[in-house]
């Protein structure tokens, strides 16, 4: 999720006034002179420190606000808690489309030691930092039994590649001039496969975990038939990542 003022115009940076050891009334540089000065990626003129990379087909490219990427599993699981809807993302033979809907998941921490502490960072072969290995996420999803997305889930053989985000605690934070607007949230992006669940016990498993989510009901009851009624699926992910932007100290602030 960008924020505000990454998509608003950026100020000139300081570093093209002229020399300190001029005289008070310091010119505005001229477009030629601006021209001439190679300039980081629109958006990036802030102070806070940036990763710049490229896509490459089959590689991880780095959050490039490292600053911001959520390195410590108990927050993951505290922006799950806090989500109220995902967003899924997937392409069928009509083309690109993406639903928000309700949800449950699983999401263990039993497996980190410490989770409320950052996973350290790792490096890939050529040195470009990888992505914290937080382990599996399952999304739990209901449906009717027919609609569109379950007609693309089977016409993937039931394992359909999508992709989703969750974002929650948003907030417009206004600046001194517009450049300075800013806006905090938390949020988690990732990729993973959709298929439906057959088995009775899953399904039963993953409608409980949905309305603890939704309805804060932990051990829902459900019969057998009540399960035939209704289509559950899920999303399996080992690819996702989360994002921080907190509220912004006032200009000053220490």
């Amino acid at each position: 999720m960008t924020d505000i003022a990454s998509e608003l115009p950026q100020h000139t940076p300081t570093s093209l006034s002229t020399p300190a050891q001029a005289p008070a009334r310091v010119p505005t540089p001229t477009s030629a002179a601006v021209a001439r000065v190679s300039l980081p990626p629109s958006g990036s003129l802030r102070r806070a420190p940036h990763v710049h990379a490229s896509t490459t087909p089959g590689a991880h490219r780095p959050m490039r606000r490292a600053d911001r990427e959520v390195r410590s599993p108990q927050q993951i699981k505290d922006i799950l808690d806090s989500c109220e809807v995902v967003r899924i993302a997937y392409q069928d033979a009509e083309g690109l489309t993406i639903v928000p809907m309700n949800f449950g998941y699983q999401f263990t921490l039993e497996r980190f030691p410490q989770p409320e502490n950052d996973l350290p960072i790792s490096l890939s072969e050529d040195g470009t930092p990888l992505p914290p290995d937080f382990g599996e996420l399952r999304i739990f999803l209901h449906s009717a039994h027919e609609g569109r997305k379950i007609d693309a889930i089977r016409a993937a053989g039931n394992a359909l590649q999508v992709a989703f985000e969750l974002d929650c605690d948003h907030q417009v934070h206004e600046g001194r001039t517009p450049c300075n607007w800013s806006a905090s949230f938390r949020s988690i992006v990732g990729t993973g496969t959709a298929t439906v669940i057959t088995d009775l016990d899953e399904k039963i498993a993953a409608m409980q975990a949905l309305m603890s989510k939704q309805a804060g009901m932990d051990h829902v009851p459900f019969t057998a038939q009540q399960m035939m009624s209704v289509t559950v699926w899920q999303i399996v992910s080992t690819s996702f990542t989360g994002k921080i932007h907190t509220v912004p100290r006032p200009h000053g602030g220490k």
